[in-house]
């Protein structure tokens, strides 16, 4: 029943009793006697009791619905809010979960050409940094080599620290244009660019561990890349704002799917709200229908979890 057919019936029922009463042979004396002012009281508070109970029930939903809206995000999907209530109520609630539906998928269609122009231009970014930028640097170490075989003694050592200056700068660009396009990733699969991302930010302040359970169900290509752009990201910010000595990478098989977890023993995440980095990640995750979670680890620092549904398909 509607809220207003609820609240109408409880109010003609009362006002229908009334009446009755007035037409039949109970009547008021004046002055009033306490029995008669009894009787009347109770009605009343029986009515505004009814009305209460109707207005109560009836609007919890909208109240439900109320903080259902306050705490919607469309990068972290949760349960749908619960249409139940009077049919105005429930067709309210089930036309803003369809509508919340739509915005997700819409936003999930907006971040995906969002994310595939990305993408192509990270690749574009890296091809140009290797084929021209690589290809300078290395004319130019060349040429150092040739000076250095040329000039008198005591200018060899400045040409030598140009040497070394050039050479650290193109194995910079290398790097950088490794870290834009996942060559690894392409050419040998999501195992083998795990492992090259550990060993990439292993340094001397930070020791990157990789652990890849066998039995993986396999993933789509994009599903992959999501893997990866989420471990990269993780750990870029274990490196910069963690201040962790060791982090850790796991890639397992879970029921429906893969679980990715990397974990440091960093400063944690604190109260710092989320940066772009991290709703990067949630953006991504949506993309392959993965859930990412991020919560303290068991001792210090950050556990980030990636949850990706596989298709059905046999160990790769």
């Amino acid at each position: 029943m509607s809220l207003f057919w609820r609240i109408f019936s409880l109010n003609a029922t009362g006002l229908v009793v009334a009446t009755a009463l007035l037409l039949g042979p109970v009547t008021v004396s004046t002055p009033v006697l306490p029995g008669e002012a009894l009787v009347v009281l109770a009605g009343l508070a029986v009515l505004l009791t009814g009305n209460a109970v109707v207005l109560r029930v009836g609007l919890a939903p909208l109240k439900r619905l109320g903080r259902a809206m306050a705490t919607a995000d469309l990068l972290r999907p949760g349960a749908p809010a619960v249409a139940a209530g009077p049919a105005e109520t429930a067709e309210l609630i089930t036309t803003y979960n369809t509508m919340l539906d739509r915005l997700r998928s819409e936003r999930a269609a907006g971040a995906a050409r969002a994310l595939h122009a990305q993408e192509r231009e990270r690749h574009r970014v890296a091809r140009e940094l290797h084929d021209e930028v690589g290809q300078t640097l290395t004319a130019v170490l060349l040429q150092l080599k040739r000076v250095a075989d040329l000039v008198p003694g005591e200018l060899r050592e400045e040409v030598g620290q140009a040497q070394e200056a050039t050479r650290a700068g193109l194995d910079e660009v290398r790097r950088i244009a490794r870290r834009l396009r996942p060559g690894v990733l392409e050419e040998l699969g999501l195992v083998s660019a795990l492992r090259s991302l550990a060993t990439e930010f292993t340094g001397p302040g930070l020791t990157v561990r990789h652990e890849v359970t066998a039995g993986l169900p396999p993933l789509t290509a994009e599903a992959e890349l999501v893997v990866y752009r989420v471990a990269q990201e993780a750990l870029t910010n274990t490196a910069r704002h963690a201040a962790a000595g060791h982090a850790e990478v796991r890639l397992r098989p879970v029921p429906g799917g893969v679980e990715l977890l990397v974990r440091d023993d960093g400063s944690g995440l604190g109260a710092a709200p989320e940066g772009a980095g991290i709703r990067g990640m949630r953006e991504r995750a949506l993309l392959t229908g993965a859930t990412l979670t991020l919560q303290p680890a068991p001792e210090r620092g950050t556990d980030v979890r990636l949850r990706v549904p596989a298709p059905s398909g046999g160990p790769r």
